[in-house]
């Protein structure tokens, strides 16, 4: 499992997406060789070319008509899942064929820039683009992924994106609620269906693996808390039923999904920002604090993330999306990201690092629950590494604007003191508010003359000198992904429950 979660973590959450989608539209070509699909090879690589092409030119028409950033991510997914669940029946009516996925392709796109509110889309666009077909000219999607042959790879693949996004309580409460609002109905009918059998349609012969993993999970249009994921998840769920029909309108897996993104979409941030940069601060060893003007105020609390756009030339692997934890308080008038350049940058950071004054980037989905408790009186242990420490600098800032007194102890951990970043803020917070801050320095050649400053690594010894009463203390932890399991361990074998640890964690960290 180590080994997954390594390479998990060096691919961003929406480049993972598009392999696992490759992945399965390649797999289907030997299975249409030997008809365990239902469609020959020639209709699917039409499929293929039709719905890449019209996919393409209108999603380059609707960003130039709109003035906004492509996403080629974005639109190569979406293609994608429109060959998966639009059977290519081009050998017995080809024209009408071409009609129908010309139709939905273009539409899927362009739903992305006109059903959008503050320039952020409402529902999936796959999704209410089939809703539109379904009711314009009488086609729908067979949704041909949901087979005996194609679910165990949906299944392989999708594992590997939930582990990534973590977003199994989505996924399962998903399944669960699916399963048992076929299940129940047939029980109480007296169907001849054991349950057994009704589990085994559900999920090899249904959509339902598929419509969870790829469709459901969809960033934009998901809530950004856990029990709202849950009550989402369950909401669609229960939308599934195949039987369940409003007078002669039957819900179809599109429309279930349609109608909890309108759920989603009323209890989720609406925020879509355009940010200028104002400044660019070298604060720490090849880490950059950016500074960004807004026209208007985002409305978020300390610790939270928001997923980054950069619109650049030739994307590499890793795209042109990040998630960043803002490192500003809500109190500060510009929003501030601090980023770590590593030796080899990527296409995005190298773009990050060259950007100019008043250059553009996007904001959009604040979300995260890795947030200061509301009980003020809770005492705190802050575990950080390397520039993972911006959600502390976020907090501990906002707690110096507003006085608000905690109990809370800082361990910060870095290779060199040339690393530490935002030791200003947190010698203030000392000085103002009590906080302290022990800084653990790995390279033993250092010369330390700080008494807050230890030599090595942070461990239980540390933790236990220099927080006594940590038994009595909630746990946050940010930092890189090896380093959260890490300390995930060390303090379960210190006798730390589970419930009194937190971590930071946003979809697509890479």
């Amino acid at each position: 499992m180590k080994f997954i979660d390594n390479y998990l973590n060096k691919v961003t959450m929406y480049r993972l997406v598009l392999y696992a989608l490759v992945f399965l539209v390649a797999a289907a070509i030997p299975l249409s060789v030997f008809h365990k699909v239902p469609f020959s090879t020639t209709d699917l690589l039409y499929s293929i070319i039709s719905v890449f092409v019209v996919s393409y030119v209108t999603n380059k028409v609707f960003a130039w008509a709109f003035d906004a950033p492509i996403n080629v991510e974005s639109m190569y997914i979406s293609a994608l899942i429109l060959i998966l669940i639009v059977t290519p029946t081009t050998t017995s009516d080809p024209a009408s064929y071409l009609s129908f996925v010309c139709w939905v392709s273009a539409l899927s796109m362009a739903s992305k820039y006109l059903l959008a509110i503050g320039k952020k889309h409402i529902f999936n666009p796959v999704a209410i683009a089939l809703v539109f077909t379904a009711y314009t000219i009488n086609e729908s999607a067979s949704w041909w992924v949901g087979t005996v042959y194609m679910a165990p790879l949906v299944a392989i693949v999708g594992f590997l994106v939930v582990r990534k996004i973590r977003r199994a309580d989505l996924v399962l409460s998903f399944i669960f609620v699916a399963l048992l609002a076929i299940i129940i109905p047939s029980i109480l009918k007296g169907g001849s269906i054991s349950p057994f059998e009704n589990v085994y349609r559900t999920i090899f012969q249904s959509p339902v693996l598929f419509l969870a993993i790829f469709m459901l999970t969809e960033p934009l249009t998901t809530p950004p808390t856990r029990i709202m994921r849950i009550v989402y998840g369950s909401l669609v769920g229960v939308f599934f039923i195949p039987t369940l029909h409003i007078g002669s309108i039957y819900l179809t897996p599109e429309l279930a999904l349609v109608l909890g993104n309108i759920f989603s979409y009323l209890v989720s941030p609406k925020e879509k920002l355009f940010l200028k940069l104002k400044e660019k601060v070298n604060i720490a060893l090849d880490t950059y604090e950016f500074g960004f003007t807004t026209d208007k105020k985002l409305s978020f609390l300390p610790g939270q993330y928001l997923e980054w756009t950069l619109t650049h030339r030739d994307p590499d692997s890793r795209g042109n999306r990040r998630y960043f934890t803002l490192a500003s308080s809500p109190t500060e008038d510009i929003l501030k990201l601090g980023v770590k350049f590593y030796p080899e940058l990527s296409s995005f950071k190298n773009k990050m690092l060259f950007l100019k004054k008043d250059d553009v980037i996007v904001a959009s989905q604040c979300a995260g629950e890795f947030v200061l408790p509301k009980d003020i009186n809770k005492k705190l242990v802050f575990i950080a590494g390397g520039i993972g420490v911006t959600p502390f600098r976020s907090m501990i800032k906002y707690c110096i604007d507003t006085n608000e007194k905690r109990d809370i102890v800082m361990l910060y951990s870095n290779k060199t003191t040339e690393d530490i970043a935002y030791k200003n803020i947190f010698d203030e917070a000392e000085t103002k508010l009590g906080i302290k801050t022990v800084y653990a320095v790995t390279d033993k050649g250092q010369t330390l003359d700080n008494p807050n400053m230890k030599s090595g690594f942070i461990d239980a010894n540390l933790i236990t000198k220099e927080v006594p009463d940590y038994k009595e203390r909630m746990f946050y932890i940010s930092g890189p992904h090896s380093m959260v399991t890490m300390f995930e361990k060390i303090l379960a074998e210190m006798g730390i429950p589970k419930k009194q640890i937190k971590v930071d964690f946003f979809p697509g960290f890479a």
